[in-house]
């Protein structure tokens, strides 16, 4: 999921072609009679605008389906080409919007913003083709939010991929241009898209690139993680929902969205008092509160590899995934473990790991936030990886690429690495939470007789834990808003709060380097029946930073994620936890590639809310969170446990030295 930017202008149309016979148009209809007609109307009846000079041809289609519905459809065709491999983006966001970021003569700057990987589209030549997916913008039929494929959650003959197949079809078909050769690519729900076209795909689809992608909406991605539900994404559900165009908008009544948020207590009444209702991807959503087959049905991760198992991975795949996404932070990789043990020869399955944002690696990005890595590395990806995998795939000469199995960035070092292949299972080594708020990997090395048992703090659902500091912004990618950023945000303020505990290591003396998925195993208990626990693994910067003093000091997050505890027996249900208990609760955190260097500490952080990203949890076991009552939000005394036999620890994926 990524939120179109406000930027974006109303289409700009040149050079247009339709190819394809539209519905009949009355007399009437086209040249209505001026009302007075010695004094006409000054506005033409229809424009044709004059782009003989530019660089590309804009053509239109509204492409028929098997069932009859017609996808409309934006075709760019660079000026003068001839055997050209076709660039493919199907997306919910509008293609004339698409494609028509500026108003020019050239295809760059038309190109230029999301979704488009501009410098590799222009300087590969490639025909680029936008399609709004059924029930959006210029589409006909209906929308449904990540369509399923058919199946258990699909009763009808259409789907994804049968809507990317027929569309290939006519492509190859009706642009003469083209050398036959189509490949997919997107960011985001753009990026979920090149996974649908996976199962069953059409011959002429040579290679899919999915960014970013949405894989599985319960366990890591937009709509919620481990059972906690993402409640700052209710505005994109809306105003993706309600309207084929997205011309309903959701509205506020507070400036800070903390408080709007806490206004109305439950995600439930919030979306009530929006009309949610309405929307029938939300009473799909509030029905399945838990990882029920709604959800695990449609997990791209399970239908690719089911599908890849009978059949083989048909076509060469390029997973790109960005280490501080702050939407989809988990269908990339997810993806990648289920499907690379398939790839029997090796060449199938690619991987790319880079320092972004959601979608970032499109776009200049020597920097997030306050961390500068030292070079344009999404210059470099789209220079080094991506325009060759492209090309050697889709030109008819096949130029030869030079692309490891993963290719990855390695933060704190800021260098880029090319790896045979990522470890799904790593050799794990715990650090262990200890006694005075330190961290060691020695399970004894602070505990004393003296030493008590445990931390605890009070969580207060009055009183949450903000997930960045006040006032919260929305999501959004315009300045001033810093969405994008918040992954990398400064967590010291975090760190000062009594209902956040935070462990750190003694100053570290060489370097610690991990690679892979450091895993979460926390003994912790709480005084009420149901609890969050947030776990973040974090890189203290030394208390002064030559160069560069606003890093002094600075917390920067690793890997952060949330588990909501009425799933620590089964996701697909939900249980009260037993007051006062040590539970174990164990859960992956997202993937790194990381390096904390000599001189700085390694921090872990715990805490029970992280409002209002995430709706709060009441702490009173309920039925449905999302209809919890004001009642039912009660403080709790969480604590938790570092004893011999209750142990918490974050597990490391530690990269010995050689």
């Amino acid at each position: 999921m990524i939120r179109l930017s406000s930027r974006i202008s109303l289409p700009f149309v040149a050079a247009v072609s339709l190819t394809v016979s539209l519905p009949a148009i009355t007399q009437a209809q086209q040249s209505p009679s001026p009302q007075y007609p010695n004094y006409p109307s000054e506005t033409p009846h229809h424009l044709q605008p004059a782009a003989s000079s530019f660089d590309y041809a804009r053509r239109e289609a509204m492409i028929p389906m098997r069932d009859g519905v017609h996808l409309h459809t934006v075709i760019l065709v660079p000026k003068g080409a001839s055997h050209a491999p076709i660039l493919l983006t199907r997306t919910p966001y509008s293609a004339d919007q698409l494609t028509t970021h500026a108003a020019s003569a050239h295809l760059g700057p038309n190109l230029y913003g999301y979704d488009n990987a501009t410098d590799v589209i222009v300087d590969g030549g490639y025909i680029r083709v936008i399609q709004d997916i059924r029930g959006k913008y210029g589409s006909e039929g209906d929308y449904v939010m990540n369509r399923p494929n058919r199946g258990p959650q699909n009763p009808t003959p259409v789907d994804e991929s049968t809507d990317t197949y027929d569309t290939i079809e006519w492509l190859i078909h009706n642009i003469p241009e083209t050398n036959g050769k189509v490949g997919i690519l997107g960011i985001s729900y753009d990026g979920w898209l090149p996974l649908t076209a996976l199962v069953h795909p059409h011959p002429a689809l040579k290679v899919s690139v999915p960014m970013n992608p949405m894989v599985d909406g319960w366990m890591g991605d937009d709509w919620f993680h481990n059972g906690a539900f993402r409640e700052q994404n209710l505005p994109y559900i809306y105003e993706q929902t309600a309207t084929r165009d997205n011309s309903a908008k959701w509205w506020t009544a507070h400036f800070d969205d903390y408080d709007e948020y806490m206004s109305a207590g439950s995600a439930g009444e919030l979306g009530r008092q929006h009309g949610l209702e309405q929307i029938g991807f939300w009473k799909k959503l509030i029905a399945h509160p838990a990882y029920d087959a709604f959800w695990s049905d449609q997990a791209m991760d399970k239908v690719l590899a089911a599908d890849f198992r009978a059949s083989g991975i048909p076509i060469p795949i390029l997973l790109v995934h960005s280490l501080w996404d702050q939407e989809d932070i988990y269908g990339a990789m997810a993806v990648y473990k289920a499907i690379k043990p398939l790839d029997k020869t090796g060449d199938k399955v690619f991987m790319v790991l880079g320092p972004w944002h959601h979608g970032q690696e499109i776009e200049p990005a020597d920097s997030l936030g306050a961390i500068h890595f030292g070079s344009d590395t999404g210059t470099w990806f789209r220079k080094n990886v991506l325009a060759p995998f492209l090309a050697h795939y889709l030109k008819d000469d096949a130029p030869a690429m030079d692309i490891a199995p993963v290719t990855v960035f390695e933060t704190g070092r800021n260098e880029w690495q090319k790896l045979s292949a990522w470890p799904v299972a790593p050799a794990m080594k715990s650090l262990y939470l200890q006694p005075g708020l330190k961290l060691s990997f020695s399970p004894e090395s602070a505990n004393t007789a003296n030493s008590a048992s445990y931390d605890e703090y009070i969580s207060d659902p009055a009183k949450p834990v903000p997930f960045r500091a006040r006032p919260s912004q929305p999501v959004g990618y315009d300045l001033p808003l810093t969405w994008p950023q918040w992954l990398v945000d400064d967590q010291r303020e975090d760190s000062g709060r009594p209902d956040v505990l935070t462990y750190t290591s003694d100053v570290l003396t060489e370097p610690l380097h991990i690679t892979g998925q450091a895993i979460a195993n926390i003994v912790a208990s709480t005084s009420g029946t149901d609890s969050d626990w947030v776990v973040k693994l974090i890189d203290v910067y030394p208390d002064e930073v030559a160069g560069d003093p606003n890093l002094g000091g600075y917390q920067l997050a690793i890997a952060m994620d949330i588990f909501r505890g009425r799933y620590r027996e089964s996701f697909a249900s939900a249980k009260p936890i037993e007051a006062g208990k040590a539970l174990t609760y164990r859960f992956a955190l997202p993937p790194a590639n990381h390096v904390f260097l000599p001189g700085h500490r390694i921090m872990v952080q715990v805490q029970s809310s992280w409002f209002p990203l995430y709706d709060r949890n009441p702490q009173t076991f309920v039925e449905s969170i999302f209809w919890a009552k004001p009642g039912d939000y009660q403080k709790a005394t969480q604590r938790i446990y570092h004893t011999p036999d209750h142990a918490s620890a974050i597990e490391l994926p530690v990269v010995e030295k050689k």
